[in-house]
Formats: structure tokens, C-alpha cells, sequence
């Protein structure tokens, strides 16, 4: 047992279940009046619980069976008295969010269900109501394929290309100086600095963001003078996939969208949005052989990228979300619905139903 937990002696312990058994008198009958209010409490805590599916065995006959029911309820008696806490953890009492789902290791076949009555997020509990309640926390969310000799690379190098694939993300959309608006410099050191194109996109995107070099196409910043993420979790759900590309090389893709929980910097703010960002980046681990690359960093070969609250036409160079108020004050934007965590669409599909519609509408953030 854990430090400040209840310890019973061997011989008591014993001596309890011998009398239980045996229906000595003293022997716990029903539950004593503390046991009676911790199992009123945990019910008041844990609402109602989601019914178990069970068989129903044939009653068997004769009181042998009595006996040990009996004491089995008895020990269950004796464990919630003892150890209320533990026990209401069991049944998710414990306050905290809904179980985490799997990782996901393909695409959805549909958006995930809409909360019945969605609650409003607090500084505690920035996720609540949301799906992302039940994502992973960082790139715990970010499924990882199991590794096959693919293209040039071996095994054990198309493992590693993937690792670092990940460590990509993490440092582009998960860091937290990069989130409070840095230089995003260890993922711009996994890019193939050989790509000329690409090397004109970075060096003008953080300088004179715009359109066309948008930072955010690749990175996530907030301007920490107008706004501050709360806690340190950013929940994430996707995945990376693989295959063989040209000349030999090991194609990547990487799908994830990522929610980010922030207030107003000032001081004393406690209003709690959310900003969702999907981001879809495609790389090529090139053979070296054939492509000028250097040791240990990818070709970018295509980048698209979805965002809720964070801002439309507005190319500061960082995420801009709104508040309840100021959302509710803007005007309706002149694009599709959008549904930011519905992940049963591809991004593909996404933007070429948007197309040059402007600004959508998020049905819920």
C-alpha cells in the first residue's frame, strides 16, 4: 500500500474472512453507517454508470453459494470504507475526462458525436465538451506505422525516418516556445536545406507573412502579448503513413490536427477558447544517392492546413483566436459549415469543397 493508506495485520485480515464465512457473530451483516455514506457519496459523484453487458447463469440450489456472495460483499464493503478514493477512480469518479480513445491507425468512416449537452471549457478543464477530451495528450495522439524495409531504406532507417518524422511535429506544432511565437529552429533543421523554393518560403514567412508564405502553413504561434495557452497539454489526434515515392524514396504523410486551449494574456482572464488546426504535411526521405540532400533531414513535398478560431485573412505570421463575445459580434463567414474535428474527410476533399469560398463557419469549437 501507498504512503497515507490503511494497513490491516495478517492475523486480522484472517480472522475477519474466517468469521465472515463462517456467519460468526460480529461478522459485518451489512454495510456499517460510514460505509453506507461513502457508497452514497460515490453515487452521487459518479452518476449514473453505463450498463455492463452480462449473462444471467442458472440459479443453482442449496446455501454454500449465500456464503460466499456474502463475504465477497462484504471485502468490497470493507475496500470502498477503507479506500473510498481509489475506488471511485475505478468508475471514472475521480473528476477527470471520459477514457481515452485508441490512436488512431486509420481514417474515421465518420466525425466524432457532438456532446448531448456540451459543457463550457474552465481553466481546469480546457478540453471539456469537446471531442479532444478523449485525444491524446501531444504526440501520444500521433499514430505511429509499424516500420517495413520501404524504398532505399532499410527496416531499422525507414523506423528512424519516422521517429524523426514525429520529432518534426512535436517541434513545429507541440513546442512550447514555438507556441508562444519562437522561431520554430529545430523543425526548420529537419528540412532539406537544398530546396531552394522552400528555403525562399522560410526565410519570408516569419519576415513579411503572407498568403503565400503563411508560417502557419507549416508551424503553430500564437502572439503571447494578446493571448496565452492554458496548462501544457495540447490534445492531438492523427496519424502517419508511408509509402514508397520517386527514385526509391520513402514518401511520408502526416494528417493530425491538433486543439489548442488559450485565454487573453491579461491578467485575471479566465474565458477559455479553443483554436483547432489541421495540418496535413507531406515528406520524402530522399535516397542520397540520387537527390542532394543533407544527413538526417526530409524534402517537403506538400503542406495544407485547416484552422478553426485562429484567424481568416489575416496573415500576422500567428494564430489569432477569438473569444465567445467576439465571435458572437463577427459577422457569419460566406464558406461552408465545417465541422474541425471531423477527421472522416480528407484534407484533399476539404479544401477543394472550400475552394476560394472565403471564410467557413465551424458548427463547433
Amino acid at each position: 500500500m501507498g504512503k497515507g493508506e490503511a494497513s490491516i495485520p495478517d492475523e486480522e485480515w484472517e480472522r475477519f474472512l474466517r468469521e465472515a464465512e463462517a456467519g460468526t457473530k460480529g461478522a459485518p451483516e451489512e454495510p456499517s453507517a460510514r460505509a453506507r455514506m461513502v457508497a452514497q457519496r460515490l453515487r452521487e459523484e459518479t452518476g449514473p454508470q453505463e450498463p455492463w453487458r452480462s449473462h444471467q447463469p442458472a440459479r443453482r440450489q442449496g446455501g454454500k453459494g449465500w456464503y460466499a456472495i456474502g463475504l465477497l460483499i462484504a471485502v468490497a464493503l470493507l475496500v470502498v470504507a477503507l479506500d473510498p478514493g481509489r475506488v471511485a477512480g475505478w468508475f471514472g469518479g475521480g473528476g477527470g475526462e471520459s477514457a481515452p480513445l485508441a490512436v488512431e491507425s486509420e481514417p474515421p468512416d465518420q466525425p466524432p458525436p457532438t456532446e448531448a449537452a456540451a459543457q463550457r471549457p474552465t481553466l481546469q478543464r480546457p478540453f471539456r465538451g469537446s471531442p479532444a477530451a478523449r485525444w491524446g495528450d501531444g504526440t501520444a495522439g500521433i499514430g505511429l506505422p509499424e516500420a517495413r524495409a520501404t524504398g532505399w531504406m532499410s527496416k531499422g532507417q525507414v523506423a528512424q525516418a519516422l521517429e524523426k518524422t514525429r520529432e518534426f511535429l512535436a517541434a513545429s506544432s507541440l513546442d512550447p516556445g514555438v507556441l508562444r511565437g519562437e522561431r520554430p529552429r529545430k523543425a526548420i533543421a529537419l528540412i532539406n536545406p537544398h530546396q531552394p523554393d522552400v528555403q525562399a518560403y522560410l526565410a519570408t514567412a516569419f519576415r513579411a507573412p503572407s498568403r503565400e508564405n503563411d508560417p502557419l502553413l507549416l508551424f503553430s504561434r500564437f502572439d503571447k502579448t494578446k493571448v496565452r495557452l492554458v496548462g501544457d497539454v495540447v490534445k492531438t489526434r492523427g496519424r502517419i503513413t508511408y509509402r514508397e515515392g520517386q527514385r526509391g524514396a520513402v514518401e511520408v504523410t502526416t494528417d493530425v490536427t491538433y486543439v489548442y486551449p488559450v485565454v487573453r494574456a491579461a491578467a485575471g482572464s479566465d474565458e477559455v477558447a479553443r483554436t483547432i488546426v489541421r495540418r496535413e504535411v507531406v515528406m520524402s526521405w530522399d535516397d542520397p544517392a540520387k537527390v542532394v540532400v543533407e544527413p538526417g533531414t526530409f524534402s517537403l513535398v506538400s503542406y495544407k492546413v485547416d484552422t478553426t478560431n485562429g484567424g481568416c485573412d489575416t496573415f500576422t505570421g500567428y494564430l489569432t483566436p477569438e473569444s465567445g463575445a467576439d465571435r458572437t459580434a463577427s459577422p457569419r463567414g460566406d464558406g461552408p459549415e465545417v465541422d474541425p474535428y471531423d477527421r472522416s474527410t480528407s484534407m484533399e476533399t476539404r479544401m477543394r469543397e472550400a475552394g476560394d469560398a472565403g471564410c467557413g463557419t465551424a458548427t463547433r469549437s
